[in-house]
């Protein structure tokens, strides 16, 4: 058995790691405490919460955490996205240099987030840092058709989001561009996606299903094959 704290960007991460990931964990005896919205700032003792575009308000809420809970089988991870990284994030330099191989741009990204927080006892490996590519929402592209769910009369704007899927080898790969990020590709067919995306973006999610996501989203699957492993380490 392990127990495992996910720090989630926003509330559409966390709703969607304390729904569909807690489930799915819990049959691999890994179980999820809460999740934990990522901390943004701290003022007056107050941790202020959600948004996680501040660097070391998060770090230092996560090395918070890991001094609280010694044990060995106590894991930490994150769910932040890759767009709009704060930019005193650490490693950012020298991952910009692997702009054109996302995958190992934000694997060198995740390296230096580890390396960054320090786990006062000493288990270098209870911090398992995820960094979304490009973020949370490049996980609907995975079947568009599961739009129709929540939004009624849809079909044309699913259809586009079916060929800019179709354009990509994985949705992971959905640039993380100020307009041509998933979500603001989402946006421009679905403008109510923007005030319904904690709740839309969960369900749709929900509905595409994890062995669908996993298919399409080499990144997510290595790091779910990680978190389903944390309660048998010599598996």
């Amino acid at each position: 058995m392990a127990r495992l704290y996910i720090f989630a960007e926003g509330q559409t991460e966390q709703t969607y790691a304390g729904t569909v990931l807690k489930k799915h964990l819990a049959a691999f005896g890994v179980y999820v405490q809460g999740p934990v919205l990522v901390a943004h700032a701290r003022k007056g003792g107050v941790i202020h919460r959600g948004g996680g575009r501040r660097y070391l308000p998060m770090k230092h809420d996560i090395e918070r955490f890991l001094k609280q809970e010694k044990a060995d089988d106590v894991f930490f991870t994150t769910m932040i996205d890759l767009y709009a990284l704060p930019a005193d994030f650490p490693g950012r330099d020298e991952a910009e240099q692997l702009r054109n191989s996302p995958h190992d741009r934000v694997q060198e990204l995740e390296k230096c987030f580890a390396a960054d927080v320090n786990d006062p006892h000493g288990h270098p490996t209870r911090f398992i840092p995820h960094i979304q590519l490009h973020e949370y929402e490049a996980i609907l592209f995975c079947r568009p058709s599961c739009f129709s769910s929540f939004f009624d009369d849809c079909s044309k704007q699913i259809e586009q989001l079916e060929i800019i899927a179709q354009d990509h080898e994985s949705p992971e790969l959905i640039d993380d561009g100020q307009h041509t990020a998933p979500s603001k590709r989402i946006q421009e067919h679905f403008p109510d996606y923007a005030g319904a995306k904690s709740v839309a973006g969960p369900r749709i999610a929900e509905e595409i299903g994890l062995q669908a996501v996993r298919g399409c989203c080499p990144h997510f699957h290595e790091w779910l094959i990680l978190l389903e492993s944390l309660s048998n380490p010599d598996k």
